[in-house]
C-alpha cells in the first residue's frame, strides 16, 4: 500500500464560520508531508476529520487503506497524533502520563519511551504542573511516538521547543520514517518544511493548494497570505 492518506473532496462547514472546502490530498508511504497555513486556515479541521473526531459534510477519507468513519478505532491504533494543545492532568507525574498513554493502547512501550525521553531530555519525575510549555510539548511527543505507529500526525509540534530539541525531534521523525513510517506535519513555520519535508501543501481560507516543491522562498510563501488578504 503506497497511499497512507487519501482525502477526496472533503468539505466541513461550521455554518457562518469557515471550515474546509473540497479538499483532496494524497500522501504516500515514507513521506514527511508539510501542511502549511495560517491559524484558522483549516489545517486542524482537516486533521480532526481524518481521525474521526469531526463529522464532515461531504467527501471521503481513507487512512492506511481504511475508512475514516467506519474504521475509526482501528485507524487510531496505528496513528500517533499530537494535537497543537498539550492537555494533561496537572497533578500526574510525567512518567505516569506516558505509561497511561501506553496502557490505553494495551501496549508495553517502556523501552521506546525511555529512548525518546533520553533524546528529548524529558524529566519523568516532575509533575505536569511544574512543566513549561516546551516540556509539556515534549511529553506530548513521547506519547505520540512511543508505540512506533505507522502514521505520525503532528499539529504545530515545535512551539516552545528550543532549537536543539527541535533538531532532536526531527531526527527522531527521520529515523521512524526510515523504518517505514509516514509523517504529516502541520505547521506555519516555513523553515521546518523547507528543511525536513519531502512534499507540501498550503491551506488558505479552507482550500488546499499543492506545492510543486516544499523548497519555497519567503517571498513566494508570503504571497499566499497576501493573496488571502486581498480577497
Amino acid at each position: 500500500m503506497n497511499n497512507v492518506i487519501e482525502i477526496s473532496h472533503l468539505t466541513k462547514s461550521y455554518g457562518k464560520n469557515r471550515g474546509v472546502i473540497d479538499v483532496s490530498l494524497t500522501i504516500q508511504k515514507g513521506d514527511i508531508f508539510g501542511f502549511l497555513g495560517p491559524n484558522g486556515a483549516g489545517k486542524s479541521t482537516t486533521i480532526r476529520s481524518m481521525l474521526g473526531f469531526l463529522k464532515f459534510d461531504e467527501g471521503e477519507i481513507k487512512i492506511l487503506g481504511m475508512d475514516s468513519v467506519k474504521d475509526h478505532v482501528e485507524i487510531l491504533k496505528n496513528v500517533g497524533y499530537m494535537p497543537s494543545e498539550a492537555w494533561f492532568y496537572n497533578s500526574m507525574r510525567v512518567s505516569d502520563v506516558i505509561k497511561y498513554a501506553a496502557d490505553a493502547r494495551g501496549l508495553d512501550c517502556g523501552k521506546e519511551a525511555a529512548k525518546i525521553c533520553e533524546r528529548l531530555k524529558v524529566d519523568t519525575n516532575k509533575r505536569i504542573k511544574e512543566l513549561s510549555l516546551g516540556n509539556r510539548k515534549k511529553v506530548s511527543i513521547v506519547c505520540a511516538m512511543q508505540h512506533k505507529p505507522k502514521l505520525f500526525i503532528f499539529d504545530e509540534p515545535t512551539g516552545g521547543l528550543d532549537p536543539l530539541m527541535q533538531k532532536h525531534f526531527f531526527q527522531l521523525i527521520n529515523e521512524y520514517v526510515d523504518e517505514g513510517a509516514t509523517c504529516l506535519l502541520s505547521t506555519h513555520v516555513l523553515s521546518e518544511v523547507n528543511k525536513y519535508c519531502k512534499n507540501a501543501a498550503i491551506m488558505r481560507e479552507g482550500r488546499l493548494t499543492m506545492l510543486e516543491s516544499p523548497k519555497i522562498d519567503d517571498e513566494t510563501f508570503l504571497s499566499f497570505y497576501e493573496d488571502e488578504e486581498d480577497r
